[in-house]
């Protein structure tokens, strides 16, 4: 993939290489409701992610204190510009509780494997959204910007109930706000291993905001189909299992990078689910987190306002090592480092209650760029390419 044309210097500490990105100083939304919160023992959120993402910044020093925000906590007013008044209380119902009632697990998708009731249910999908909606002000308030919010990735979530572990959609919200401000060109573009769903569905009759996902072909939740327009404001790319480097440079390169400079956005949200790395357990995608790093970085000088969110990810290694390094490329920083002392600490720190988290190889800890997994391009993955630019 061919980057936007940027310098090698030295930023003077850590003797770490940067790659210059002259007109935008990024903004990390964070927050540490994330810290310690998990869905339950056996869910796959049971891991630590965006603190893992923030921890690891800050430890290679990526992350200081002047360009850290808290998060915003959405109010039940700003969560019904998306959701119905009957979800958001029966969410805070279910937290307050602890428990949901039969009718209510039915109507709201509450109380499931999917979306379990756990202790922090409603406050802190109302932190997720709170940060994508305190991005979208920040930036709908100037006329170019760049913010990092790992936890506003929730992209399945409808008006009124819960999807694939989302409660509440960040994306949407944030985007909203953003028309909100009077932009009329948003982009929205999703590298989940996962259909972006939600996200497509509410802005599938609005000519503002195109929406473009990559995702796994046949996988949870089963749409996104690459002949699916969602009224001619989206277009899919389903990739097949073992998806690769060299695959995903020429999917961006023939498709996606095409379509969104034809469509001239004037701001964007990236979705940099990792869950399409190969060490990820819930998707069979065969990505190195450098192709993430690759398309975050051709994206980012396309639109002059960008909200770069979380998403799916459930390997606490991979995705923190991508997440942090997402940050690192955000900041004209090559992330493809050996790992402070201190970074190395937080990496050998974590614990996973699966088989691969048991003896976890060293590289884990050792590096943070994972080697490159190039190979072949083949049929299947150039005509859906060729299809979305049709």
């Amino acid at each position: 993939m061919t980057a936007p044309p940027r310098h090698l210097v030295s930023d003077g500490h850590r003797g770490v290489p940067v790659l210059t990105t002259p007109f935008r100083t990024p903004l990390f939304i964070g927050g540490e409701i994330y810290r310690g919160s998990t869905y339950g023992p056996k869910h796959p959120l049971a891991i630590p992610r965006v603190s893992t993402a923030i921890d690891l910044s800050r430890a290679m020093g990526w992350l200081p204190d002047e360009v850290y925000l808290d998060t915003h906590v959405a109010s039940e007013r700003e969560l019904a510009r998306f959701h119905t008044a009957d979800y958001i209380a029966a969410l805070k119902r279910a937290e307050a509780e602890q428990r949901v009632d039969e009718a209510t697990a039915t109507r709201h998708n509450l109380g499931k494997l999917e979306n379990p009731v756990f202790a922090e249910m409603y406050r802190r999908p109302a932190h997720s959204s709170g940060s994508a909606l305190q991005a979208a002000r920040i930036l709908g308030d100037r006329p170019a910007g760049l913010v990092y919010a790992p936890a506003a990735g929730t992209h399945h979530a409808r008006r009124d109930r819960a999807s694939g572990f989302c409660y509440f959609n960040a994306p949407v919200l944030g985007i909203l706000e953003l028309l909100d401000h009077g932009l009329e060109r948003i982009l929205y573009v999703d590298l989940d291993a996962h259909h972006g769903d939600g996200v497509e569905e509410a802005f599938a009759d609005d000519d503002r905001v195109l929406t473009l996902s990559i995702h796994e072909d046949g996988r949870w939740p089963y749409t996104g189909k690459v002949e699916d327009r969602a009224g001619g404001m989206a277009r899919n790319l389903p990739v097949p299992p073992g998806f690769n480097d060299s695959e995903m440079e020429h999917v961006m390169e023939a498709a996606v990078l095409p379509l969104a400079r034809a469509f001239r956005p004037q701001a964007m949200v990236i979705q940099t689910g990792a869950d399409a790395l190969a060490e990820d357990p819930l998707s069979r995608l065969e990505l190195s987190n450098r192709a993430l790093w690759d398309a975050v970085a051709a994206l980012l000088p396309l639109a002059p306002r960008v909200l770069v969110v979380g998403g799916g990810g459930y390997n606490p290694w991979s995705v923190g090592r991508c997440w942090a390094g997402i940050w690192a490329v955000m900041n004209g920083i090559d992330p493809a480092v050996r790992p402070t002392a201190e970074a190395e600490a937080v990496l050998r720190a974590l614990t996973w209650n699966r088989a691969a988290g048991r003896n976890p190889p060293d590289h884990w800890f050792t590096t943070l760029g994972d080697e490159r997994r190039p190979g072949p391009v083949r049929d299947a993955v150039k005509r859906v390419a060729e299809i979305a630019m049709s």
